[in-house]
């Protein structure tokens, strides 16, 4: 099936499903896409990353127990009624104006099968074009810049036949948490991505650059998707599928400019709270 290019990104997908273990108890009950950093939940960060990128669509893969995410991006009359016209009125308005002006979609994941099998399952929302993927336990920001996912549109505006993949440098002994990349560099910051490894060993690994939450995909990726089997940890890993394409010299590599938070991590939570808190101090 012949696949429509454009170059311009107007749907984010945000994989959703997964359980968020490593925040038991609290995950139990609350998803962890709906953690707070300060007053925000993370997967309001994505969107709003993803609204600044130019998506005015948010296409949302949940699972069982996810029911506080359409939740919070609706209406809620009756709280809405209770503090019109209060000093709380202001604290709402940033989400109401997401849920007003942008359009939200979901499916579920039925069985979690890796990061792979949840971009596919959002095929029905997305279609067949172009879109942006954003893994929102991964919270990046930019004080002197265009957000991360803003950078990578840009260049996807450039280069609207290839895939991209944000990177950063991390530790050697750390491979083993990440995709990690190989690749040629095409110009500054910028890679031709030449080998792809799902969570190597350090000694097994191509290089230190690792594989964060931001993508953008080409609807190719679906059909690769399908012909991929089962990878690292028996999951169908998007890593797997995008070096198919990355053989065919259709994946880009892009080293950021900004910072980024594993909010998967405790670790990575607590740095992204102090950080936000030290930022909003200083407004």
């Amino acid at each position: 099936m012949e696949m429509k290019l454009k170059n311009k990104i107007t749907k984010c997908l945000f994989p959703a499903a997964g359980y968020g273990t490593r925040f038991l108890p609290v995950t139990k009950a609350i998803p962890k896409e709906m953690l707070p950093v300060l007053t925000k939940p993370l997967l309001q960060y994505g969107v709003e990353e993803a609204i600044k990128a130019g998506c005015g669509t948010m296409a949302i893969v949940t699972g069982r127990g996810k029911r506080a995410i359409e939740d919070h991006f609706d209406r809620s009359y009756e709280l809405e009624n209770q503090i019109d016209g209060t000093s709380k009125e202001i604290l709402m308005q940033g989400i109401r104006d997401i849920v007003a002006n942008y359009t939200f979609s979901y499916t579920r994941q039925v069985e979690m099968k890796g990061l792979g099998h949840a971009i596919l399952t959002g095929q029905i929302l997305i279609g067949d074009e172009p879109f942006a993927v954003i893994l929102a336990d991964d919270l990046c920001d930019n004080v002197h810049n265009d957000t991360v996912l803003t950078q990578m549109t840009k260049l996807y505006e450039k280069y609207p036949d290839k895939c991209i993949v944000a990177i950063e440098e991390i530790p050697e002994e750390d491979t083993n948490k990440y995709g990690v990349i190989a690749g040629t560099l095409l110009e500054e910051n910028l890679y031709s991505v030449t080998n792809m490894l799902e969570k190597p060993e350090p000694q097994d690994a191509p290089s230190n650059l690792a594989i964060i939450g931001r993508y953008i995909l080409t609807p190719e990726i679906f059909d690769v998707i399908k012909d991929t089997k089962p990878g690292k940890g028996g999951e169908i890993q998007i890593t797997d599928a995008l070096l198919t394409l990355a053989k065919q010299g259709k994946v880009l590599a892009y080293k950021f400019d900004g910072v980024r938070f594993d909010c998967g991590s405790i670790d990575g939570f607590v740095k992204a709270t102090n950080y936000f808190y030290e930022k909003v101090s200083n407004e």
